[in-house]
């Protein structure tokens, strides 16, 4: 199909191998591209999340992204039994017609988390 047919959320880092340990350790993605002290790409599923090297917090802890899934609930079973839910961000049906949940990373970076209801 032509036109835009992926992205990659590229989010800050304020430790590049902490970002990593964080993500393959607690939310179960891999390595799937280049990884060095100042850059990482890491994936799960159908997705990738590229990250840099940042030396200042106030960057990651105002950044974000969204993630739209399938099997949001069992997703977030997962997520809860790993410890890493944010506590005001329990699933949820949103008035927006999503079901979602939020995870906020080592560095501050948001994830939304949902799927269509």
């Amino acid at each position: 199909m032509e036109g835009i047919n992926e992205a990659a959320p590229v989010l800050a880092s304020l430790n590049i191998q902490e970002t990593v340990d964080f993500y393959t350790q607690r939310l179960g993605f891999r390595k799937a591209g280049w990884i060095d002290e100042n850059y990482a790409i890491l994936g799960r599923d159908n997705i990738q999340l590229h990250f840099w090297k940042c030396d200042d917090p106030a960057i990651p802890k105002n950044t974000g992204c969204y993630l739209y899934v399938k099997g949001v609930d069992t997703l977030y079973a997962e997520m809860w039994k790993a410890g890493v839910v944010h506590p005001n961000g329990a699933l949820k049906d949103q008035p927006w017609q999503m079901r979602e949940f939020s995870i906020l990373d080592g560095d501050g970076n948001l994830l939304r988390i949902g799927e269509p209801m």
